[in-house]
């Protein structure tokens, strides 16, 4: 019996020892589970990036070098259509499913707040403060258009604005003021050929609206304050709006810029048509191409005229998003981290040509290389002026109000006044629903 029990207890004992080696006493190379000191020991996780057509293959650089820095996160591209509309609408059948087939993804600037507020993007702010990431190093503009209710919900991809052109064979010095501009357009008019001082983007859509919010900024004029509160009936919003009437109801403008978009301001302007003009940056590229542009050689840009608040443009850009319903919440803020930080956008800077958010950038030699803009100070001044469109779960619908309420001024329907009061009314009841 004594036998028995000696022979049992050892086999006890050598079992007990070697369920210790198996659980990592001995050295258990094929070990690959994350132990939480380093990334060296991580799981080995694959998560999906969703962003629009990309035809200069800079985010698949940006894709390289982050998974060099991160070996256990791999990423998958998902190309999703050029139209942002689509994309938008793709967006939403995903997520509204609880989908999680996408980690991180692409949005326009004014898509934040609906994806917010609808759940489907991930507040960023315990990552933010985890990693102690200083958001004062990019341009205030998309900072504020990732940031809903109090809460950061987006970090900048890269920015776009909007940006005064003018012809420097025409004259060296562009307006300081729109009322300087209401004076050079109507005397310069005619100069070179040209037919029109000014042309702008005046018909009833989204540009219009981009056009409105960036006059009554540069008089102080805003549609919501900090607490999403409907501030559009005000003093300055209406002087602005009266200056736009005053702009697009002169002789300087085109008889039918009621109809112009962004591709007529571009097609009068690369025809040699215009002295100065309103588009975004992409014009510039436009005014350059020898084989289309009547202008080659013959302009440089400039920040919008100023009101009694100084100079005001409208914001554009991409913010990188995590889907709520994300798998692999942490490995996807290590991507919207990288996207949004000085390596991830000089990558996309030099490789795509698109604008960077973080300031520092801007001195930067290659970046500098990389396009006439980015060493350009205007440019940079015209980004860091830029202000978001109304950050709201409703943006379409105030857009929408904003596009009629605008229009009926200018085509001499009502006033500044009465427009700006509606407009108060209608976006309070629609927020109100």
């Amino acid at each position: 019996m004594e036998v028995a029990k000696k022979v049992t207890l050892f086999f006890l004992l050598f079992v007990f020892a070697s369920l210790i080696m198996a659980c990592g006493g001995g050295d258990n190379t094929e070990n690959t589970e994350g132990t939480g000191n380093g990334e060296e020991n991580a799981e080995e996780v694959t998560i999906v990036y969703a962003t629009g057509v990309d035809t200069t293959g800079s985010t698949l650089k940006q894709i390289e070098a982050f998974e060099e820095a991160h070996p256990h996160i791999n990423v998958e591209y998902r190309e999703m259509p050029a139209d942002t509309g689509q994309q938008h609408d793709q967006y939403v059948t995903m997520f509204s499913s609880q989908s999680s087939e996408v980690d991180v993804f692409n949005g326009d600037v004014i898509w934040t707040a609906e994806f917010a507020q609808a759940n489907y993007a991930l507040e960023l702010d315990r990552f933010i403060a985890a990693d102690g990431i200083e958001l004062d190093r990019h341009f205030d503009g998309p900072i504020q258009a990732g940031n809903f209710d109090g809460k950061q919900w987006a970090l900048p991809a890269y920015v776009n604005a909007s940006f005064f052109y003018y012809r420097t064979d025409i004259t060296d010095t562009p307006p300081a003021t729109w009322d300087d501009l209401i004076e050079q357009a109507g005397a310069l008019q005619g100069e070179e050929g040209t037919e029109f001082g000014y042309v702008l983007q005046a018909a009833q859509y989204e540009g219009l609206v981009t056009n409105f919010i960036e006059i009554i900024a540069s008089y102080g004029g805003y549609v919501l304050d900090e607490d999403n509160n409907v501030i559009i009936n005000s003093p300055e919003t209406i002087k602005g709006l009266e200056k736009l009437a005053e702009i697009v109801g002169s002789d300087f403008v085109p008889g039918n810029i009621l109809n112009f978009q962004e591709i007529e301001t571009e097609n009068a302007w690369i025809a040699g048509d215009a002295v100065f003009a309103r588009n975004w940056t992409y014009m510039q590229s436009s005014s350059d191409d020898d084989e289309r542009s009547e202008v080659v050689g013959n302009v440089e840009i400039a920040p919008l005229p100023a009101g009694d608040e100084g100079t005001a443009s409208a914001l554009g850009g991409w913010m990188a998003m995590i889907n709520r319903y994300s798998e692999h919440p942490e490995e996807a803020w290590e991507l919207v981290k990288f996207l949004a930080s000085e390596e991830g956008q000089k990558i996309l800077a030099v490789e795509g040509a698109r604008a960077p958010t973080v300031k520092a950038l801007y001195d930067d030699a290659d970046v500098q290389a990389a396009g006439p803009l980015f060493a350009n100070p205007d440019f940079v001044e015209g980004l860091s002026t830029a202000v978001p469109r109304p950050v709201s779960p409703i943006y379409p619908e105030i857009s929408e109000i904003i596009q009629i309420e605008v229009s009926r001024v200018l085509v001499g329907e009502q006033t500044a006044e009465q427009a700006a009061e509606n407009m108060q009314s209608q976006i309070e009841n629609a927020m109100a629903d």
